[in-house]
């Protein structure tokens, strides 16, 4: 089933820190929005815009025909996909259903097959870039599915990253999130002791950026995150919870696998050590108090 823009109305689930600017960036682009959140308050914001608000996920996934999830945990999305209430069982055939949650690879292939064996067309989507990258559209969409449904959606994609890339059938999407998931936590053990490592030295931290950040070392964290370390801004991102629980599943994918990821396995230990300190909705980047603590 192939929808033009007038024929679309999206359903979106999760509204947080990320999936609140998606949805805008949606509606700005003219496309009918439908949302829905555990808590209404942080969907105001939308319906001040013209989205429309659904009391359940059952009631947005039977007026929607597009119907896209950013909630937080595979637990979540099974429950959002696969549960009584849930949008497989209340959604129409030729309805596309987009997760854009970092879940399970496995979650992502029976929700597929669900979904097929009714009609209906599953892509798992994550994405990269955390709160910058959502508000700033800028995301890296990472795809998982039929390419027949990969072209159909990918106008709504663009509507919301810049680096989308289909990498192959249904799981794959999630895979390679996993991938980036695994870069990304020795690459924050490394900033984190860089900037450590520059205030131990006396240097100045800021004009140790500014030399270091353009070179081999550059990255993400290191030109976003390392400033707000050095400012003592741990706002959120993204959570430092849901970072454990990306760590939790690329190491049991790996597991599965065979494949030693000591790396990884370094970066969730101490991820979960600042949990238990009290940190585990502070973001990412407060991996840095545990280096402040250290005296030796």
């Amino acid at each position: 089933m192939t929808l033009t823009k007038e024929d679309i109305i999206i359903g979106f689930v999760g509204t947080g820190v990320m999936g609140k600017s998606m949805a805008g960036h949606l509606l700005k682009a003219g496309y009918p929005v439908v949302v829905y959140n555990r808590t209404k308050t942080s969907a105001e914001d939308l319906i001040e815009m013209g989205a429309v608000w659904q009391d359940t996920i059952a009631e947005l996934a039977e007026r929607s025909n597009v119907v896209i999830t950013m909630v937080g945990y595979p637990k979540d999305v099974e429950e959002v996909y696969l549960g009584a209430d849930g949008i497989i069982k209340h959604a129409k055939a030729g309805s596309y259903l987009i997760d854009m949650t970092t879940s399970a690879p496995d979650l992502a292939k029976n929700i597929y097959k669900e979904a097929l064996d009714l009609g209906m067309y599953a892509l798992d989507a994550p994405v990269s870039g955390g709160d910058v990258g959502a508000k700033e559209a800028r995301l890296a969409i990472m795809v998982g599915g039929e390419e027949e449904a990969y072209k159909a959606m990918l106008p709504i994609f663009n509507c919301l990253g810049k680096n989308i890339v289909l990498q192959g059938s249904a799981g794959s999407g999630q895979y390679t999130k996993m991938c980036n998931q695994i870069a990304i936590a020795s690459n924050m053990i490394g900033v984190c002791e860089a900037m450590a490592y520059a205030q131990k030295a006396g240097l100045n931290p800021e004009n140790v950026l500014k030399s270091i950040e353009t070179g081999a070392a550059a990255s993400f964290s290191l030109s976003n995150l390392a400033p707000r370390m050095l400012a003592n801004n741990f706002a959120p991102g993204f959570y430092v919870k849901h970072f454990i629980k990306d760590m939790t599943i690329a190491l049991d994918s790996a597991q599965q696998m065979g494949l030693l990821t000591p790396g990884l396995a370094l970066a969730k230990t101490l991820y979960e050590k600042l949990a238990d300190q009290g940190e585990e909705n502070s973001g990412t980047q407060a991996l840095y108090k545990l280096y402040q603590e250290c005296k030796s």
